[in-house]
């Protein structure tokens, strides 16, 4: 087996610096916002209540994105929403660095046709935490859109995948309103947390010490670091029961996304929502 044939089954042994063909702009976006965010945190290590506080709005926002309408609506079908309420999440969720949706869902569905084995794209099983963690983002090949979520590359859905661009750059800089304490805050520093707070369900919360197959497990204290995302880190109880729009089966599992679920659902904007009941 040639060389070049073993650098693509194995992709984690590239030097950690070499991004994945078509990729660079990834590689250059997480050393950018890395960078402003040390800078931000030197210039302005107490920002004050109002930055603060903004920035924590934006977060939460995309943290119900990711995980109500790109993870359990988009990739899962657990639920159907109002289609002002799924466009307004998607703008959020890519405001947060979560990409398009078709991007997302391909990778997230590629990941669970094959868990942690070779061809799962971001298992810490395969290629250890950092791999899992960032180093798949820009060094694994792009998951095929077409095979995976042909219909998400039409209708309105397309139009995201051209306006990922323009809501990033906006995403950095819209905090320049409220001066370079908001451009870091808000921008930057927001953004690499949120990012970090998304990896760590691909990381983390895939280190469970089995010799074979899923290795999934539930990290009770990364849930509040989610803010809305909380839910998210039931991640053994996600892999158990994709097919569930709650992924805090048990009533001590906070699961933020599925409180909005159940209200959305309350006042008519969400339906056909699937549920998983534990045997007692």
């Amino acid at each position: 087996m040639s060389q070049t044939v073993i650098q693509e089954i194995r992709p984690w042994d590239r030097p950690f610096w070499k991004p994945a063909p078509h990729k660079g702009a990834v590689l250059l976006y997480l050393a950018l916002i890395h960078l402003l965010a040390i800078i931000g945190l030197l210039l302005f290590p107490l920002p004050s209540p109002k930055i603060i506080g903004l920035a924590f709005l934006l977060a939460a926002l995309g943290g119900f994105g990711i995980t109500v309408c790109y993870h359990r609506l988009l990739a899962h079908r657990t639920l159907r929403l109002n289609k002002f309420v799924e466009h307004f999440l998607i703008f959020w969720a890519m405001f947060n660095s979560g990409g398009s949706p078709a991007s997302w869902v391909a990778y997230h569905r590629h990941h669970h046709s094959h868990t942690d084995t070779p061809e799962d794209i971001s298992s810490p099983k395969q290629g250890g935490f950092w791999w899992a963690h960032l180093r798949w983002l820009y060094q694994s090949a792009r998951a095929d859109e077409h095979k995976w979520c042909p219909e998400l590359g039409r209708g309105p859905y397309q139009f995201w995948t051209y306006a990922h661009a323009p809501v990033l750059l906006l995403s950095i800089c819209c905090g320049l309103v409220f001066g370079w304490q908001g451009f870091f805050w808000i921008g930057a520093i927001r953004l690499v947390y949120a990012l970090h707070m998304q990896c760590f369900v691909n990381s983390l919360t895939h280190l469970d010490h089995t010799e074979e197959g899923n290795s999934s497990k539930n990290v009770w204290w990364l849930g509040p670091l989610q803010l809305t995302a909380w839910g998210e880190n039931w991640h053994k109880n996600h892999h158990s029961n994709p097919g569930s729009a709650r992924l805090g089966l048990r009533w001590w599992q906070p699961d933020i996304g599925w409180y909005l679920i159940y209200a959305l659902e309350s006042v008519g904007l969400a339906s056909n929502v699937k549920r998983t009941r534990l045997r007692r």
